[in-house]
This record gives C-alpha cells, sequence and structure tokens, in this order.
C-alpha cells in the first residue's frame, strides 16, 4: 500500500516550537558554519511550514534522499573531511535541517528535538565560555518547553510549561553538579579536542616580514593572562619570550621547528627565580610564552628548544594552563662554538646593499661590538626615526628602504633593521618573537597579555656572556617598554602611534568581565584532578583515591534522589481534609455504606436512602449542610449545622 504524503495541519501549532528549538541550538555555530548550510536551514523551515499551512504534500522520498546526497558532499568539499568537531557540527546541522521536511507526526518532532540537544551539547566542544552554562539551561529548559507543548493539551498555557521545564531542570542540577565535583577528573578532559576551524590564534607565526605585528597592534584579543606567586614585575621588565628566528633572506624571517636540547646545556641562571602561572588560548603552534629566561616549567609535553624556546610536543589547540619558573639574570649559550655562530650572522648577498655598507663604516669607526651596538642605538634614538603602527610600505630591499628613506615603523621594523647590522658587522644576532608588557587587572591581580602587546626584538651574542636582548624599540619609543602599550593609550602617547584611547569606563568594564572569565577558566574549566584532590582534601578526605571518589559519588547521588524525591511528595502529596470533608467522612461511616468512585453527595444520598439504618430526614439534612457548608453563602453557619447534624447521629 503507498504511504500517503499530504498533511493535515496537525502539527501547525507545536511546529513553530521545533523550528525554535532548533534554531537556538544552531545560534553558537552560526559564527563556524558555511552561509549554504544556514540558508539550507531557513529554507527548509519555511518550505514545511508553508506545507503544513496549506495541508500540502511533504517532498519525495527521492528527492530527499538525493538532496540529502548533495548536502553530504558539500559538507565533505567544504571541509576536506567528515570528521572533526566543525565538519562534524556542519554534518549535524544540515542533516537536522533535512529532517524538518520528512516531519510527519509528533515522534518525528521528538526526534529533532533530540537533534537540538546533541547541537546544544556539540557546541561546548568548540569552546567553553562564560555565557555557555547561561546559554547551556536557557536552551534546554526552552527544547523541554517545545517537548511539553508537543504533548500538552491546548488548553495548557506557556507560563506552565515554561514552569515544569524549569522545574525538571532544578531538579535533575544537584545531581550534575555533584557528579561533577565528585566524578575522578583526568589530566586531559574528554571535551578537549582539536578545534580544527578555530579563529583563536596567537597571531604570532613562525615568520615576520615588516607589518606583521603591527597589524597585531590593532587586535584587543587576549594572548594569555598570569599569575604571579609574588610581586609582578615592572613593565620594562615583561618580556615574554616566544619563538627564535635566524634565517633572514632579504625580506622575511623565518626560524626552524624547536628542537630540544638539554637546558644546563645552554642557560646558566643566577639571582632569585620569578615564579608564575601562565594560562594561554589558543594558537595551534607548538610554542608556549614565558618571562625571558623560562629555566623549569610544569607544562603537559612541554620542553626547551635549541634556541632558548619553550615549546610543547603537541601543538595549543586548547586553552592551556602551565606554571614556569624564570630568572633575569642568565646566560645563554656562553660557550657557542664558532661554526654555530655561522648561522647567526647569514646574510643573502646582493639585498640591502646601502644598510650593509652603513654597518660596516659603522663598525670601522667605533671598533668594538659594544660600541657599535651603542651607535646603532643612538642613530635610532638622535636621529629622524619615528615609532608608528602605520608605517608606508617597503619595497624589494626593506631594510634599505626604511633605514634611508621612509624611516618610520613599529618594533619588528626596528628590530629587523638592527639584526641584519650586527650580522652585516659580523655579530651573530637574531630576532625573538613574543609579547612585551601586559596590563594588571586591579579586579583580581593578575597580568593581561593582549595581541596589541605582541612584540619583536634583538638578541645579540657576545664572546662569555652569551645571549643578550637588545631593544632598539626602546631607543625610538622608551614609553612603549617602561609604561606598557595599553597604558600608553590612555597616557596620549597612542594617537602618536595611529591609535585612538578607548573610553576608560568601557575598559574597566572589560577588564571586570575579563577577571569573571578568569575565574571561569580556573575554577571551572581548569578544575582537573589536582584542582579536584585540592577540594577533597577541604571537605576531609586525605586519600582521595578513584574508590573513595565513586563511593562518594554514589551516596552522594543517592542522598540527592533521596532529598528530591522527598520534595516532589512534600508538594504533590494530596491536601489535608478541611473540616467539612471530615465531618462528612464521619457521617459515611456512620451509614455503613461505602461510596463509589468519583459518586456526588446528592446521588450517594439517594443510594443511602432505603439501604441505611439512618433516617432519610436525618441524611437528607447532613446532606444539604453539607453542600452549604462547601458551596454556599454562608459556610461557616452551614459548618456549624453540619457540626451538630453529625453529632447528632447515634
Amino acid at each position: 500500500m503507498r504511504r500517503a504524503r499530504g498533511t493535515d495541519g496537525s502539527l501547525l501549532p507545536s511546529l513553530p516550537w521545533t523550528l525554535a528549538s532548533l534554531a537556538l541550538a544552531l545560534a553558537p555555530h552560526v559564527p563556524y558554519l558555511p552561509v549554504w548550510i544556514l540558508a539550507a536551514f531557513v529554507g527548509c523551515g519555511a518550505w514545511r511550514y508553508s506545507i503544513e499551512r496549506r495541508r500540502a504534500p511533504i517532498p519525495s522520498a527521492w528527492f530527499r534522499g538525493a538532496l540529502a546526497l548533495a548536502c553530504f558532499l558539500g559538507v565533505l568539499f567544504t571541509y576536506m573531511s567528515i570528521s572533526g568537531v566543525g565538519p562534524g557540527s556542519a554534518l549535524l546541522s544540515i542533516m537536522a535541517s533535512l529532517k524538518i521536511l520528512e516531519t510527519r507526526r509528533r515522534r518525528d518532532q521528538f526526534v529533532l528535538l533530540f537533534i537540538a540537544v546533541f547541537l546544544v551539547m556539540a557546541s561546548l566542544l568548540r569552546e567553553q565560555y562564560l555565557w555557555s552554562l547561561p546559554y547551556l539551561v536557557v536552551a534546554l529548559i526552552f527544547i523541554l518547553t517545545a517537548w511539553l507543548r508537543i504533548s500538552s493539551e491546548p488548553s495548557e498555557s506557556i507560563r506552565r510549561s515554561f514552569g515544569t521545564a524549569a522545574r525538571m531542570i532544578g531538579y535533575a542540577a544537584p545531581i550534575a553538579i555533584a557528579m561533577w565535583i565528585f566524578f575522578p577528573r583526568v589530566a586531559t578532559p574528554f571535551w578537549a579536542v582539536p578545534i580544527d576551524t578555530s579563529s583563536g590564534t596567537s597571531g604570532l607565526s613562525d615568520t615576520m616580514s615588516p607589518g606583521d605585528i603591527s597589524s597585531l597592534s590593532m587586535s584587543n584579543a587576549v594572548a594569555f593572562r598570569v599569575r604571579f606567586d609574588g610581586a609582578v614585575p615592572a613593565p620594562r621588565d615583561r618580556y615574554w619570550r616566544g619563538l627564535v628566528l635566524h634565517r633572514f633572506d632579504g625580506r622575511r624571517w623565518t626560524g626552524s621547528d624547536p628542537g630540544r636540547r638539554s637546558v644546563e646545556d645552554q642557560l646558566e641562571v643566577s639571582g632569585e627565580p620569578v615564579r608564575y602561572q601562565v594560562t594561554m588560548e589558543p594558537t595551534r603552534q607548538q610554542y608556549l610564552f614565558a618571562l625571558d629566561m623560562p629555566y623549569t616549567w610544569q607544562a603537559d609535553r612541554g620542553y626547551m628548544g635549541r634556541f632558548q624556546e619553550l615549546a610543547r610536543v603537541l601543538p595549543v589547540d586548547q586553552r592551556f594552563a602551565y606554571s614556569v619558573e624564570s630568572y633575569t639574570e642568565y646566560k645563554a649559550d656562553a660557550g657557542m662554538p664558532r661554526y654555530f655562530r655561522n648561522w647567526f650572522i647569514d646574510l643573502p648577498e646582493g639585498r640591502n646593499p646601502r644598510t650593509a655598507r652603513l654597518a660596516r663604516e659603522m663598525f670601522a669607526a667605533n671598533g668594538s661590538t659594544g660600541g657599535y651596538i651603542d651607535a646603532v642605538l643612538s642613530m635610532f634614538h638622535e636621529q629622524e626615526f619615528y615609532y608608528t603602527l602605520q608605517p608606508p610600505a617597503l619595497g624589494a630591499d626593506p631594510i634599505d628602504k626604511f633605514l634611508f628613506d621612509t624611516r618610520q615603523g613599529f618594533c619588528e621594523h626596528y628590530a629587523s633593521a638592527f639584526t641584519v647590522m650586527m650580522r652585516a658587522a659580523g655579530i651573530p644576532a637574531r630576532v625573538v618573537l613574543g609579547y612585551q608588557g601586559g596590563e594588571l587587572n586591579p579586579f583580581d591581580d593578575y597580568l593581561i597579555v593582549r595581541q596589541s602587546d605582541a612584540h619583536a626584538w634583538s638578541e645579540v651574542w657576545f664572546d662569555g656572556a652569551g645571549w643578550v636582548r637588545v631593544d632598539p624599540t626602546a631607543a625610538v619609543a622608551p614609553e612603549r617598554i617602561e609604561v606598557g602599550f595599553t597604558d600608553s593609550l590612555f597616557d596620549g602617547l597612542g594617537a602618536e602611534w595611529g591609535l585612538a584611547a578607548p573610553s576608560l569606563l568601557l575598559h574597566r568594564m572589560r577588564l571586570y568581565w575579563d577577571s569573571l572569565n578568569a575565574r571561569w577558566n580556573d575554577w571551572i574549566l581548569g578544575y582537573g584532578p589536582d584542582k579536584q584532590n585540592q577540594f577533597m582534601r577541604f571537605l576531609g578526605m586525605d586519600d582521595p583515591t578513584w574508590r573513595r571518589m565513586f563511593l562518594t559519588l554514589i551516596c552522594a547521588c543517592i542522598a540527592l534522589v533521596l532529598l528530591v524525591s522527598g520534595f516532589l511528595m512534600l508538594r504533590y502529596r494530596p491536601p489535608k481534609p478541611d473540616r467539612a470533608a471530615r465531618l462528612y467522612a464521619k457521617f459515611v461511616h456512620k451509614t455503613g455504606v461505602q461510596p463509589k468512585t468519583g459518586e456526588t453527595p446528592l446521588a450517594f444520598a439517594e443510594r443511602v436512602n432505603g439501604h441505611s439504618r439512618l433516617p432519610e430526614d436525618t441524611v437528607d439534612a447532613v446532606t444539604s449542610a453539607y453542600l452549604d457548608a462547601r458551596y454556599g453563602t454562608a459556610p461557616l453557619e452551614a459548618l456549624r449545622q453540619l457540626e451538630t447534624q453529625v453529632a447528632a447521629i447515634r
């Protein structure tokens, strides 16, 4: 028998709730989905609603199958894969859109609501922001409300459905919180999977050419947050070392993979260490940022590279926290072999000839490495060089163009030009990329390092002293180093660089919001094995083993289930009989006749008369007094008459 394709309009009241639930579930995925998937969802939803209103037939199975295949291939060609958070979310979204076209009964709508719940949870795989929790609660309440509206009577109010859904979430919340607290944690959470569609990157790559870092200074995004165990270093000492670039092709600097190397073989440290914890945003790179110079660290699969770079075996695809101990007094590669130094004096032949000629002349005039470095820094400071975020374009020989023509640039211009001048004079030098400065959040006493703090500086090698940091930007714009980038904006210096200071009120509101996000990251997203063990010891569990944790979890869940069950029993217990009901029940007992289910007092009185030892006038008088006490205009007087009539029965 051929299946009917027509609709009867029975889903018209509940279909908008289903479509709204799917739209709410798709909302967090919108920035990551292709436009054609969003257009398909809107088109399928509007088409299905139009079909239900016109009582038209739904599309044929052949058409729906061909459309599903086309959309599957569209996802495959868009992402070149169907696995991962990005392709998986896109595939689930487009299949949910196509599922709308084959909804025939309420059961199909329930399936769509199940898919909506999966989409809500899938958004947590991409990121768990502070607003994720309220969104999760609101979305689940709305989806449960839609579920209730599908199965409820038409007379039930929307407000009552929302209330019922909210109570269901409230009843489940204590058990969910108990499982989150007591379930044994693992070092890497189950949701910490690589995000192939994430837009959150550090902005720094393993290459640098003029203009790369100046574009980052327009970004207010957070790169990482730092909590110090002691005093916070001054802004001029906050050099956050990232990666080292040692190859130069005449225009662009590049680095190499951070191969492993023993810390003891390359560093000699002295003085007091600086201890701190870093919470780093996703970069999709191996490099970790640390205060110059890191010596010891606690980072999952972290190691020291051969150029004193702190790195990790796996790319940082999720927010990553680690602890570091740095020394500001150090010697790096103090005894570097001569053949190794050749890496750091290499320059391409025939490129930037005017810079090479100037470097040789200045070195010959000074006669020593220290004097030559001071002369180059004095040139940047005393001559008409300008610090700007909007430098003019440079040609094929950018160093020559910058030093002799434009003389306007950002930190990468000065670091690149300084390093080339060192190499042209035969002095080993290299470029270091990282961040400089950071803003102290007054609401929670931690440092915020933003993309606008991205910085480049140089390192020069001295025999016996090793690599020494030299920042030529400090010779041109010392306020950038001494005060910090953010504070410079509010001091009015940013206007000279091409930036306008934001509103101070909005900035403080942003800092407060960031402090809330930092606490969310530390105590919620960062609730790992260490914090769980610490909390268990606070609760009195000295040895929080897996067995004890599971037993505690089971006991807590049983206690909460009993508590919620008891609350529900108290909430929905039948009301106590009032005095009129108790007197009438006493009268029924004296009649010796058992009332039937749903039998009214008048019907019971008719049945009792003739089948009871009580006189008919007594039965009628008691029944009349009960009805007057229950529904009459003078209930108190009727209640006294009822009490008198029942008491008179012997």
